[in-house]
């Protein structure tokens, strides 16, 4: 399975999640760089897009795709990513840092309402989707046991798509 994750992070907790999904499945790494401040841009409800990737997605059996969850809602650099790249991604797997607890996360600002938007964007392809709280990952290396099941279990279910 040749594999891509692809990622965005606002503080480190989601490139730090992409980094240990990447060594984990030992595969390509990348970044997904908008154009202006993704924060700002989300706040203010405007789309730039982003910069061009430097891999190839169509290289790519499964592309992972990791970012972060504000307010329940899917955050302009990941959405933008999914409409410039998603016809060309052959299986997606997805998985959000979310600023809320397990127990609420279907709730208005959690993950369920980011999941229905992205199978709405890639229709079929979104063969995985995974919600961590953010209090689980850590990315000084001093994660739990809880946070590395949870990961190992997301990789063996990607290996398995």
């Amino acid at each position: 399975m040749k594999a891509l994750v692809v990622y965005y992070s606002n503080k480190g907790r989601s490139r730090y999640l992409a980094q240990k999904i990447s060594e984990s499945l030992a595969c390509d790494l990348e970044e997904i760089r908008p154009r202006l401040n993704a924060f700002i841009l989300f706040l203010m409800s405007i789309n730039l897009g982003i910069k061009p990737l430097k891999n190839n997605i169509k290289e790519y059996e499964n592309v992972i795709l990791c970012g972060p969850i504000w307010m329940g809602r899917l955050i302009p650099p990941l959405r933008n990513f999914l409409l410039r790249y998603g016809n060309c991604i052959q299986k997606l797997a997805v998985i959000n840092c979310c600023g809320i607890s397990d127990t609420i996360m279907d709730q208005k600002f959690g993950n369920g309402f980011v999941y229905k938007e992205i199978t709405e964007i890639v229709r079929d392809k979104c063969a995985l989707y995974q919600a961590f709280p953010v209090d689980l990952v850590q990315p000084d290396d001093n994660f739990t046991s809880v946070f590395q099941k949870r990961l190992d279990s997301f990789i063996a279910q990607i290996t398995s798509i």
